[in-house]
């Protein structure tokens, strides 16, 4: 696996990361991969979409916690507006979500 090219912190401080919860979740049914997802972080509400539908069902991933990187630019998949991204593991495809380990307050930011 080959590593990035290095950020200064300064590029790092620019992604806005906070956990939050699946409050919806729908398969797109034109797609094989996408997931309509909307999150709450406790002050805002945002739709997302993710590619992992081979991986998960959209039912269980409803009350789930997940660090997301809320200030992406906007962009359309499918039609729908997507306006940020889960983080996931895996080097093609996604192999496993990220999770708290513990149960901590939607928005939390991560640092």
């Amino acid at each position: 696996m080959v590593v990035k090219n290095e950020i200064t912190y300064d590029d790092f401080c620019k992604l806005d990361i906070r956990v939050g919860e699946v409050i919806e979740a729908e398969k797109i049914l034109t797609s094989d991969k996408l997931i309509k997802i909307i999150f709450d972080f406790g002050d805002f509400k945002r739709q997302i979409l993710a590619g992992i539908a081979t991986k998960y069902s959209a039912e269980e991933l409803i009350g789930k916690k997940m660090p997301v990187i809320v200030n992406l630019k906007p962009r359309k998949l499918m039609g729908f507006e997507s306006c940020g991204m889960i983080l996931a593991c895996g080097e093609n495809d996604v192999e496993s979500l990220l999770f708290p380990s513990d149960n901590v307050e939607n928005g939390s930011p991560i640092n």
